[in-house]
């Protein structure tokens, strides 16, 4: 085997093992995923079958919402008709509702069959994914709005939550397209982007997933956004708008339902290219992600750690166990000491971790300070010290001390002093490992 190939197997194995983290926890969550109709239209929506069978079929409860804004267009435009907007909505008329449903409906059906063809003949096969679709919204119309009628375009009057959870529980995948009947008997044109907002706050989803035709959003020099803060939203969308072009418009349509979610209390929204293969499962499989994420919580938290922390903690100080920089730690001495650690999670995984020790009734001890290697210079080991500082201070603990044999510059530069192992408290003195000689700092806490 040449020496590439056994580097590129490794790779392969290192991301299926970090992968098990986000497997896990995505495992029995909603997902409520937008394909637009761009998408729909793209080369690489087979790839996207693909891969949202493979999410399926490791537990993840998928709701697809499929628009059809270019395909209604261009039928129409085949047979003589223009369409014409008003506040980004189509105003349908009623003579254009027979191209729109047969339009749509060829779509659902087109897209039905991708699941079913895609599975065979490849290493999904066999998986069993089943789909239904089915009258899950209920739509009104629109009405007049600034003297407009928008006659046959609708909006989402009620999400049939429980018969989506029936099919989501029972493992089907359910698909929901751009119509939408009304109580009345009458069917609407709906915004595919309002259809999947509502059936995400209404099922309460862990994820809302947009695909759009870019990598995420991305700022004025071509760099992707990866995180995005609601104020910082809203303004991208003025500029997407401002630009005019079809694919600006796509990603501040997707946007803006991001936006609508957001204040809606869905927990997460991703905005994905639909055009790279494998972005779906980048962004939701590893640390770095591949795409724009907007989320209710913070990016990456702090928090104090608790007993199902032990397995990440020791995940992430084994290598520096290894390497002599930390003293190694069992996992039955972890579970004893975890009150004392304070971990920051992001994405459900623990990125980084810290522990104080107290030693006597006015010192303390700042220890185990670890950071994954792909996160070392964003401030991580800055944000715990301080808080660890901040419970020594409450706890009444007078004065830090840190023994390390690698980090010197480090706690120099955050206001501790070398000392010597003999002002170390005495209790300390009689644990130090001579053999290591760590170095001695301390800092007295105002």
């Amino acid at each position: 085997m040449a020496v590439n190939e056994m580097n590129d197997n490794i790779d392969i194995i290192d991301w299926f093992r970090a992968s098990t983290t986000y497997i896990n926890a995505h495992r029995g969550k909603t997902f409520v995923v937008f394909v637009s109709g761009e998408a729909l239209a793209d080369p690489n929506l087979h790839n996207i079958v693909y891969d949202l069978s493979l999410l399926n079929s490791l537990g993840v409860k998928l709701v697809l919402v499929h628009g059809a804004r270019p395909q209604i267009s261009a039928a129409l435009a085949k047979n003589g008709r223009q369409s014409s907007y008003h506040r980004n909505l189509r105003v349908t008329e009623a003579d254009c509702m027979q191209t729109i449903k047969a339009t749509v409906g060829g779509l659902s059906l087109e897209l039905e069959s991708m699941f079913a063809m895609g599975i065979s003949g490849s290493p999904m096969h066999g998986a069993n994914i089943n789909y239904c679709r089915g009258n899950f919204v209920t739509s009104k119309p629109v009405g007049v709005v600034d003297g407009v009628d928008f006659q046959y375009t609708g909006k989402v009057r009620k999400v049939h939550s429980n018969r989506i959870n029936q099919q989501l529980d029972a493992g089907n995948i359910v698909l929901i397209s751009n119509l939408g009947n009304s109580v009345t008997g009458e069917l609407f044109n709906l915004s595919a982007e309002e259809i999947a907002t509502e059936v995400a706050a209404a099922l309460q989803a862990e994820k809302l997933i947009l695909l759009i035709p870019s990598a995420g959003v991305m700022d004025d020099e071509g760099n992707l956004v990866a995180s995005l803060q609601e104020q910082q939203a809203r303004e991208y969308v003025q500029t997407l708008r401002a630009r005019g072009d079809e694919e600006s418009v796509c990603v501040a349509q997707a946007l803006e339902a991001s936006l609508t979610a957001y204040a809606r209390n869905v927990h997460r929204c991703h905005l994905i290219s639909f055009k790279e293969n494998g972005a779906m499962l980048r962004e939701l499989f590893t640390r770095q992600g591949h795409g724009s994420l907007m989320s209710k919580d913070s990016i990456d938290q702090l928090r104090n750690a608790t007993i199902d922390d032990v397995g990440g903690i020791l995940s992430l100080i084994k290598p520096l166990e290894e390497a002599g920089t930390l003293v190694e730690r069992s996992r039955e001495l972890l579970e004893t000491e975890i009150s004392n650690f304070k971990v920051i999670e992001l994405e459900e995984t623990i990125i980084a971790c810290a522990a104080l020790y107290p030693i006597g009734e006015h010192h303390g001890e700042v220890a185990c300070i670890a950071i994954h290697p792909q996160f070392q210079k964003n401030g991580l080991g800055d944000r715990l010290l301080v808080s660890l500082e901040k419970t020594a201070k409450s706890a009444g603990i007078q004065s830090l001390f840190v023994l390390t044999t690698v980090a010197s510059h480090f706690f120099i530069e955050r206001g501790f002093t070398e000392v010597g192992v003999e002002d170390l408290p005495e209790q300390r003195q009689q644990l130090y490992n001579y053999q290591r000689r760590s170095k001695v700092f301390r800092k007295i806490l105002s």
